[in-house]
């Protein structure tokens, strides 16, 4: 045998080792993913709220609990993440949201929203009409990912 297909077959060998652990990690996330879903389902409860103020921030600015900060793993606590600042009855509270509705959430409204905890999972206009959104432009990165993701069969990321 040559050297290059000695080379090559051994970085085919490490390939198949790499995708081999990323399949079985890939699964293993996926199932705490579901159970921490199935946590969220149970503990979720209808709100009538009125919004305040959205944004995205770091945690440590947020005006989050001490309890949620020390409970964030330290690679996370710089990370921003979107928080609502919403008047529950007479408190006004802020509250951490799901990515998926951040965009949909309308500021000076009062809504109806899923909440589980401080974690908003779902919002739907109480009053008057809702104002349409528009979808931000996406990045030519952005679309070409999304066409490799929808050629390989996998879902798109959010």
């Amino acid at each position: 045998m040559s050297t290059l297909s000695i080379v090559l077959l051994s970085i085919l060998g490490v390939l198949i080792i790499v995708m081999v652990v990323l399949y079985f990690l890939g699964k293993r996330m996926q199932k705490k993913q579901d159970e921490q879903q199935a946590q969220i389902d149970a503990a979720k409860q209808t709100v009538s709220m009125l919004i305040i103020d959205k944004k995205r921030m770091k945690i440590k600015e947020s005006g989050l609990p001490a309890m949620v900060l020390e409970q964030t793993p330290k690679y996370l606590r710089w990370s921003k993440v979107p928080i609502v600042k919403a008047k529950v009855g007479p408190q006004v509270l802020s509250l951490m949201c799901d990515d998926k509705i951040f965009d949909d959430i309308p500021v000076k409204k009062e809504v109806k929203a899923t909440v589980s905890g401080i974690y908003i999972t779902g919002v739907k206009g109480l009053h008057g009409k809702q104002a349409v959104t528009e979808k931000k432009k996406k990045s030519k990165f952005r679309l070409a990912m999304e066409r490799a993701q929808e050629k390989l069969g996998a879902k798109p990321i959010k």
